[in-house]
């Protein structure tokens, strides 16, 4: 999946960053504040796709004592860093820019110019979206689209697919705001299509930063999988009863578990030591990314709250 990932980032990173130094170029010939909050947008998503590579490379680094269990939510800061990056720079600067467009308006130049560059970034963006819908829709599986946003651990794929999903978006309000503005001989529309922009962004980034919230706090792995490790330690007959299931996602490929059971009254250590161990390689067998496994042997007792 990290190949994958590194794939769609790749080229969405090849692709902005060309459109970018385009839309600027236009946005200094044409004077367009939605060509230019354009350039902006496409800049931020390059240094975004930046920060998502770097993100990527850092969470492969091995355990050391600092951080046994890895670097893998690496990957979960950089994608929440992205998602503010994309508020703070992206809808700002584009709000700005409109409002200051809208209170002094000035006509938009050699808008022809402005036409062919939107064209040639909707079809390069087009195939970078593909790209990114494709690895996405290979990954969700059964889910529904949303449902896979909601419960996906690997950031880097949705992330892309938000930002060129916005990024065609705002081409379509750039392009309709340098039309209309035309058409109308009303020259603020261009300055509103940019605060639009900016409004799309703000939108994009809150949503990004509300689903990797959870997994840079410490997210739980799927139901299924945790009910398929309940059902796994219950089918040992040396457990009399499986009292927690507790999991974390370390990284999108790293599974912390850590299981509270309850073995037989007469059962031996040895064979306590066997099961353990016997439960522990099931366990990693039937669930590739599950990497750490703790077993605590512990009777089942309701708390009673003290005096």
């Amino acid at each position: 999946m990290a190949s994958g990932s590194k794939k769609v980032i790749w080229a969405a990173l090849i692709g902005n960053g060309l459109i970018a130094i385009t839309k600027f170029a236009a946005a200094a010939l044409t004077r367009s504040s939605a060509m230019f909050s354009e350039g902006i947008h496409s800049t931020v998503d390059t240094g975004n796709q930046v920060l998502l590579l770097f993100g990527l490379n850092r969470a492969k680094k091995p355990a050391d004592k600092q951080f046994p269990f890895g670097h893998g939510k690496e990957i979960y800061f950089w994608s929440f860093i992205v998602a503010i990056l994309i508020f703070a720079v992206g809808a700002g600067v584009s709000i700005y820019e409109g409002i200051e467009s809208v209170l002094h308006p000035h006509p938009v130049e050699n808008a022809f110019v402005s036409y062919v560059v939107l064209a040639l970034a909707m079809v390069f963006e087009g195939v970078a979206w593909f790209l990114a819908y494709r690895a996405f829709r290979k990954s969700k599986g059964n889910w529904g689209y949303l449902e896979a946003v909601h419960r996906g651990k690997d950031p880097s794929l949705f992330v892309v697919l938000f930002e060129d999903t916005a990024a065609m978006l705002g081409l379509v309000v750039a392009f309709a705001g340098i039309l209309l503005s035309q058409i109308t001989g009303l020259i603020w529309l261009d300055g509103a299509a940019s605060i639009v922009i900016g409004l799309i962004l703000g939108a994009t980034a809150a949503w990004l930063a509300f689903e990797t919230k959870s997994l840079l706090i410490g997210e739980s792995a799927n139901t299924r999988v945790v009910d398929g490790i309940r059902e796994l330690a219950q089918s040992f007959t040396e457990i009399e009863n499986v009292n927690e299931v507790l999991t974390m996602h370390m990284g999108p490929e790293f599974i912390l578990v850590n299981i509270s059971v309850e073995f037989l009254d007469d059962i031996r250590a040895t064979d306590v030591e066997k099961t353990i161990a016997h439960l522990d390689r099931r366990i990693k067998e039937q669930f590739e990314n599950v990497k750490r496994v703790f077993v605590e042997a512990e009777r089942f007792t309701s708390q009673v709250p003290s005096d």
